[in-house]
Formats: C-alpha cells, sequence, structure tokens
C-alpha cells in the first residue's frame, strides 16, 4: 500500500518503487541501489531513491501517528467504524489532525468549561437558529454555578466558536484562503531598530509579500531576525473575507439566534482558527525554506567535495599569516607529514630573506611539486612573496641535489582553508598527529586539500566548510540526514583506494560505518596491503552483506586481478570472465583492447538477475577502469593591483574564484578579502532560474564590479555580457 502512495505522489512505476522498498528494507544503501540493482528499480538514479527513502520513512512516522490517534479515540469510547476507517484511508498529515482534533486531550479550554455547566445544549440549539427568542431559551440553563441568561449564553458561544474552529470544513476553507493569500508582514521591534545588531536586518524593517511569492532566504533571514528579537513576523488572509465566507456557512438568516452565532463564529476565528492556521503555515513555509536551503547546501556541498585533485603528488602546505607568521608543512605523495617549520616573511616580524631561503630548501630538500596557499588572512601577499620565492627557479644550488626531472618549477595553487581550524581541534586530527599543534594540523589539511579534497574535506563537519545558506536556521536533523547522504554519494561516486584511504573515508563507503573502516584499517596495519577485494571477507565483522554492499566501491590499484580496481562488482567477475573466455583472450586484454570489447554481444550474457543496464556498465568500466570522474585541477591568479575592497572602482573586470552558490546568486572571490555578489539577475544575458545553470562551486568566472558599498562591506558583481 504504502509503494503505491509513494509512486502515485512521485508520478514513479509501482513496480520499480516497491522492489526499491524492498531493497531499502533489506538494508541495501541508495548509492549501492542505484549503481548495482537497475534491473530492479528500473534504473532509478540516486535523487530519486532517496526521495522514495524520505517519502517512506515520512509514511512510517504517519502510520505510527495513525496508531497513537486510534488508540486515544478509542479510550474516550468515541471510535467508530467509520471514523477507524476514515483514519485508515487518510494519508494527508494536515487532513489527519483535522480528523484528530475534537479528540485532541487538550488543556481545559473555555468552552470546555461551559460543557461542564450543562450548556452544549444550548449552543446547539442556537446553531439550529429556531429560536426567535434566545435569551428566553436561556433563562432554563440559569441554575447552579450559571448566574444568570447572559452567562449562559456567553458559554454557549465559547463551546460554538471551538467546534467551528475544529470543524474541518471550516479548518479547510481558511486553509485555503492562506493557501491563496495569504501575507508574511515583518516589522521591526522599536526597541532594538537603532541598535548595530538589528542593521543586517534593516530590509525587513516594514516589509510585507504574499507568502507563495516569499524565496527561501528571504524567509529564513526574517526568521532568524525574529529569532534574535529584532522583528516581529506575522502571517495572515484577508481577515474581514475570511469571517464573511464562515458565517456563510454557519449562519442561516438575520434572526437573534443568527447574530449570537455570528459573534460566536467570529470570535472563533480570531482567537483559536486563524492563530491555529498561522502557525500550521508558518511551520510549512519553514520547512518548505528549510528543504530550500539544504538543497542548495546539499549541491554546493557536492561540487566541493567532487573538486578538481592534484592527485599524489609532493605538497607543501602554507597556512599564511602576519603576525604569527606562516605555518609550512611538507608532504610526501601519500600525505604523510615530513616537516613542518614557521616562517615570517611578512610585517611586523619582516624576516624576508631568511623565509625565502628557508622556503626554496624545503622545496628542494622534500623535492615539492606543488604549493598550496590558504585564502585566509594574508594570503594575498603569501602568494606574492612565494612566486618571487620560486622566480628563479631552480636554483643552482639545488641543481646538484636533484634529477632534472624534479627540478621543475612547483605550481602554485590557492586553496579554501574554511574549517581546517575546525579540522585541527577535532578527535580526528588529534587520532592523526598527537604530537603536532593545530596550526600544524590545519596547514597538513590546506596541503592534502590539494592533493583531494573529498578524502581530506570528510573529516570536517560540512556545516563548518563554509558553503551553506542559512545552516544553523534550518531543521538539523534533516541537514544532517542529507548533508550524510551527499558525503555518501560523493565517496561512492569516486571510489576509495583500499590500501591508502583513512578510516573517516572508508566509513562513508556503501556498507561499512566507522567500526568496519577500523577493523579494515588496523587489518591493513597487521597483514600489509590487500591484495584483492576477496581479502576483504577476512576483516573481522565484516559479513556477506557488508562486503556486498562496499565491494564494488573499493579500489585496489595493483591487485592481481584488474577488475579489482574498477567499478565491476565482484558478483559480475564471472560474466566478465565468461566474455574474455568467449573472446580467447584475458580479462586484461579485454581491458586494454577496444577492438576486442567492440565484439561482444551484450544480449549473450543477459540473465535472470542481469539485464542490459547492468551489462553496459560493465562496459563502461571496462573501457577506463577506476576512472576518476573528477576534472582536471587548474591554477588561477587574481588581477594585479587589487588587494583591498578600496582598489575597486565601478566597472572594472576582474578574473574571479566562485566560492559559495545561493538561490539568489552566486558569492565570488575577486581576492580583496570580501566576496562580492553576482545576483541572479546579473547571471547571464537570459533568465536564470538556478544559479546553478550557469556557475559551478569553484569555477574560474569574469566579472564587472557593479556598486561598492565600503559602509556595509558589499560588493555587487555582474557577469553579464562578460
Amino acid at each position: 500500500m504504502l509503494a503505491a502512495i509513494i509512486a502515485k505522489g512521485l508520478s514513479l512505476p509501482s513496480g520499480a518503487v516497491a522492489n526499491t522498498l524492498n531493497l531499502l528494507d533489506e538494508g541495501c544503501t541508495i548509492p549501492f541501489i542505484a549503481r548495482y540493482r537497475k534491473e530492479r528499480t528500473g534504473g532509478l538514479d540516486e535523487v530519486k531513491i532517496a526521495t522514495i527513502s524520505q517519502q517512506y520513512d515520512k509514511l512510517k512516522e504517519m502510520s505510527k501517528r495513525k496508531e497513537t490517534i486510534v488508540k486515544t479515540i478509542a479510550e474516550q469510547a468515541k471510535l467508530t467504524p467509520e471514523l477507524e476507517h476514515r483514519i485508515a484511508e487518510c494519508w494527508d498529515a494536515n487532513e489527519l489532525e483535522d480528523i484528530y482534533l475534537p479528540f485532541k486531550p487538550k488543556r481545559r479550554t473555555r468552552a470546555q468549561a461551559a460543557r461542564e455547566l450543562g450548556l452544549e445544549p444550548l449552543a446547539t440549539l442556537l446553531m439550529m437558529q429556531r429560536e426567535r427568542d434566545p435569551e428566553q431559551a436561556a433563562e432554563k440553563y440559569v441554575k447552579g454555578d450559571v448566574k444568570d441568561v447572559t452567562q449562559a449564553l456567553k458559554g454557549a458561544q465559547d463551546i460554538i466558536a471551538e467546534n467551528v474552529s475544529e470543524d474541518e470544513r471550516s479548518r479547510q476553507q481558511i486553509r485555503s484562503a492562506f493557501r491563496r493569500e495569504a501575507i508574511i508582514t515583518s516589522k521591526v521591534v522599536k526597541a532594538k531598530a537603532d541598535t548595530d545588531e538589528a542593521a543586517k536586518y534593516s530590509d525587513y524593517f516594514d516589509w510585507q509579500e504574499p507568502l507563495k511569492r516569499c524565496s527561501s532566504h528571504r524567509l529564513l533571514a526574517m526568521r532568524r531576525g525574529e529569532a534574535e528579537g529584532i522583528l516581529r513576523i506575522s502571517i495572515s488572509a484577508n481577515d474581514d473575507e475570511c469571517i464573511d465566507r464562515l458565517k456563510r456557512h454557519y449562519i442561516y438568516g438575520n434572526t437573534p439566534c443568527g447574530k449570537l452565532v455570528g459573534e460566536a463564529v467570529e470570535d472563533g476565528f480570531k482567537r483559536l482558527l486563524k492563530p491555529s492556521i498561522e502557525t500550521e503555515f508558518s511551520a510549512i513555509s519553514k520547512e518548505k525554506a528549510d528543504e530550500d536551503a539544504i538543497r542548495v547546501f546539499a549541491e554546493n556541498l557536492r561540487q566541493l567535495l567532487l573538486g578538481a585533485p592534484l592527485g599524489p603528488k609532493r605538497v607543501m602546505g602554507i597556512d599564511p599569516g602576519f603576525r604569527t607568521g606562516c605555518k609550512v608543512v611538507c608532504l610526501d605523495a601519500q600525505g604523510n607529514l615530513l616537516h613542518h617549520e614557521a616562517i615570517f616573511p611578512h610585517p611586523p616580524v619582516n624576516r624576508r630573506m631568511q623565509s625565502t631561503v628557508h622556503l626554496q630548501q624545503m622545496v628542494s630538500d622534500y623535492q615539492i611539486e606543488a604549493i598550496a596557499i590558504g585564502n585566509g588572512t594574508a594570503s594575498r601577499e603569501t602568494k606574492d612573496f612565494v612566486e618571487e620565492a620560486m622566480s628563479n627557479w631552480p636554483l643552482e644550488v639545488s641543481i646538484s641535489q636533484q634529477s632534472k626531472a624534479n627540478c621543475q618549477k612547483p605550481q602554485i595553487f590557492t586553496v579554501s582553508e574554511d574549517g581546517a581550524s575546525v579540522y585541527s581541534a577535532s578527535k580526528v586530527a588529534r587520532d592523526e598527529f598527537p604530537d603536532e599543534d593545530v596550526t600544524v594540523r590545519g596547514a597538513v589539511s590546506i596541503g592534502r586539500r590539494l592533493m583531494d579534497p573529498l578524502a581530506e574535506l570528510v573529516k570536517i563537519d560540512p556545516k563548518s566548510i563554509g558553503v551553506g545558506q542559512y545552516q544553523h536556521d534550518v531543521d538539523q536533523t534533516k541537514l544532517k540526514r542529507q548533508l550524510d547522504l551527499t558525503v555518501e554519494s560523493c565517496v561512492n561516486a569516486v571510489g576509495v583506494n583500499l590500501n591508502t584511504a583513512s578510516s573517516h573515508l572508508l566509513q562513508y563507503v556503501s556498507g561499512l560505518g566507522p567500526t568496519l573502516a577500523k577493523n579494515i584499517v588496523d587489518f591493513r596495519r597487521e597483514n600489509g596491503a590487500f591484495t584483492s577485494r576477496a581479502q576483504l571477507k577476512k576483516v573481522p565483522r565484516l559479513g556477506p552483506s557488508a562486503f556486498e554492499q562496499c565491494a564494488g566501491f573499493l579500489r585496489i590499484p595493483e591487485a592481481r586481478n584488474p577488475l579489482d580496481n574498477s567499478a565491476v562488482h565482484p558478483e559480475s567477475y564471472q560474466i566478465v570472465e565468461q566474455m574474455a573466455r568467449d573472446m580467447g583472450c584475458t580479462v586484461a586484454d579485454l581491458i586494454k583492447q577496444k577492438e576486442l570489447r567492440s565484439q561482444i554481444k551484450l544480449e549473450k550474457y543477459v540473465t535472470d538477475s542481469i539485464g542490459l543496464p547492468t551489462l553496459t556498465d560493465i562496459m563502461k568500466e571496462l573501457e577506463k577502469p577506476g576512472r576518476d570522474p573528477r576534472q582536471q585541477i587548474e591554477a588561477f591568479e587574481f588581477a594585479k593591483g587589487v588587494e583591498t575592497i578600496d582598489d575597486l572602482t565601478e566597472g572594472m573586470q576582474l578574473p574571479g574564484i566562485v566560492t559559495n552558490i545561493t538561490n539568489f546568486g552566486a558569492f565570488v572571490d575577486i581576492g580583496v578579502h570580501q566576496d562580492g555578489l553576482v545576483h541572479i539577475s546579473q547571471m547571464a544575458d537570459k533568465y536564470v532560474k538556478d544559479p546553478n545553470e550557469v556557475v559551478k562551486l569553484h569555477q574560474h568566472v569574469m566579472v564587472r564590479v557593479l556598486e561598492i558599498d565600503s559602509r556595509r562591506n558589499r560588493i555587487s558583481l555582474s557577469m553579464r555580457g562578460l
């Protein structure tokens, strides 16, 4: 039943959804299902499978909610077969809560107090609107704690007001009005208007717009201002129109009873129904904004993790600084720390000559092939210093110490250092470098990011990497779930070297997790490098199910079986081996020789469990086994002579690097210690719906300076016409 509901809601084949749910229930991961079970899912990609999984979780939660509702109503002896059937058939969260609302235990209300005084029959009498003299009808209820007719009628109106507010049709009517015409309004709290904290919310001091047009970033900005006590936010439709709609439904004519019912309807709307629907739409709009922001964050994170790697090179990492100096580390091609020291080429210490000698000596001694410089404080100045130090490379002194091949001038790269300080103080960093201080660990992280951004960035909480949009304001549970899925997706898309990967990287491989990742590293340490995927079965607690899930995503570059360094799953080895036998060659020959592969008729190898989608994937993998899907890295240069916001002039054209992408545009680093914003309207000479259509994270772009706001430290940029 759940599969059919999900399939209908997502417009997907019910069979594919049902099979996907079965695979998820069996413990299969999303990357594994998407990559190796295409026959069962009809080729659904990771995004669709993840959406199915999320919908499945929501429906299971709703099923639990239904059980609670049925049990609560049954305990009140009010559960009828018809009501139970309605609850069973309902899969809309709002409708379900509307059904439950009249039975929901609540604090003692004015209506409940009136019922306890025996006034419910009077409320029913008023609702029928047949009495010509409601005051006379109320007289017989004046007894006990009911002192007079006025109290009796007021209590009856309280009951009517609550009944109206809990009526499903009333709620749907007002909900529909909010959906069509709700306005979100933001006002500044007067006592905070002139404070420094309020300045950043000045756009929202007196703001209103239709809720359905309010973008996620504006709504989250307003909600943050509200949380900080600076703004007051409200959501409302046209009160008079809503009240008129309700009155038309409940009032039958211009009678004394009708007048009393009208007063009760208006009270019920203002006191109960409107606040309830406003709270509901506030939650719905916040949830939608959260989903939008999480989607943007996840896409940025994906692009960041899949950033171009330099690969296994001997790298120097530099964490630049002025007063405290530049911390320099030298790493081997596997990222191991060989040496570290601090140099002071900048004021106030200004030991430029000594720093130059030390830098040149380190490059020579450790045969450095590339230099990674953090993009924080003193980055531009440090890069200028390094370029000057390397300007006459190779030096005569180093030629005698190195082979000619190692005399190449190191490439120089600027690397984002967002989150490096978080990593340097983390348990992961302490475990890796227990004897080094945080400055050394931070410089190592910068160097390793150049070599392999994915392997290094997975060690850092994604919220600290600097590519989010209001990440601290959204639902943290949903954010963590989506970011974990994104990291897992990226790690498995690239594949992991089984013999060099850290336990932190391995834990994101399909089917592993922290315990098995640690066991793999321990096994590798005790037994040496893996020579085949089959050896994974000897790792403690790594059973058949975990092996099935992880094996295809792990690579062994020097394995005896070349398929162990490919994305071909071990369950399909026999098919490739059969192909090789049929062609009269080895598997290695099949990989090397395109003409042999071109002669293979895939239809011949179709079985009950393996179809053309998997066979097609196998052939693509044989063409380029173990290929890294990431792009090649490119060096970048900021404009010379433009180093602070004061160096900018309107109309100036500059090279820049995209550092963050949001719904409303992209932030670009142009080398002045303050990123500029290319608004979505300035990204291209055509209409742009999504900034990701135009730019990607860390893309090199040309921009034109539109406006400089030195007071608020804001730079407006444009890419149109460039």
